[in-house]
């Protein structure tokens, strides 16, 4: 016998979709939707319906907004001379947390895994590359994560850098930026006189 009516039960297969929730959480949480008033429920479905409808990707730097170019693209009080490459927009969001990093991004959404079909074009390297060229970047702070992947792909990420930028400093190694989960935040520079973040310090 069903006693889990299938509106519920559907709910909870929804839920247990996510990332981190298991069948056990993805219950507790259908459950408590269920006690909280009507709604509540309402105002959380008409929230994701506008995940879609609202959210985009910002075309300069590919993190998530309503506005395209996003609210930090678009600041003249952002340094357009420094940026710094991350994983995700949750890295983003990290970073700027702090208030202490005054750059701009770039968000590559993911990193190389050629196992699962993401190569340099799915990071959008060439755009990044061309928007260095473009705005004249002077500094980019690589701050992958310190995971195999992440550490692959900040190797990959400064040699693709020098051999498109011929004649530039070796990459040195900075102390994380933002001090949020970052091991290590690598920097390659393209031009003198451009300085470090706030918080970061030089490491041999």
């Amino acid at each position: 016998m069903n006693v889990v009516p299938p509106a519920l039960a559907r709910l909870i297969t929804d839920f247990s979709r996510l990332p981190g929730i298991g069948r056990k959480t993805a219950t507790r949480l259908a459950l408590h939707l269920l006690r909280r008033p009507p709604l509540e429920s309402q105002g959380l479905a008409r929230s994701l319906n506008e995940l879609h409808q609202l959210i985009t990707l910002c075309s300069v730097c590919f993190a998530f907004s309503e506005q395209d170019p996003c609210e930090i693209c678009r600041n003249p009080g952002r340094d357009d001379g420094l940026v710094c490459v991350v994983e995700e927009p949750a890295d983003l969001m990290a970073i700027e947390k702090t208030s202490s990093f005054k750059g701009k991004y770039h968000i590559l959404h993911g990193v190389l895994s050629p196992m699962d079909g993401i190569g340099p074009q799915e990071l959008k390297l060439g755009l990044l590359l061309e928007r260095i060229r473009r705005h004249q970047v002077g500094e980019v702070l690589i701050a992958t994560s310190s995971t195999v992947p992440g550490e692959a792909t900040a190797a990959y990420l400064i040699r693709y850098l020098q051999e498109h930028s011929p004649g530039q400093d070796n990459p040195t190694g900075l102390r994380d930026p933002h001090g949020d989960g970052y091991q290590v935040c690598r920097r390659v520079d393209f031009g003198p006189g451009h300085r470090d973040p706030p918080g970061a310090e030089i490491i041999a």
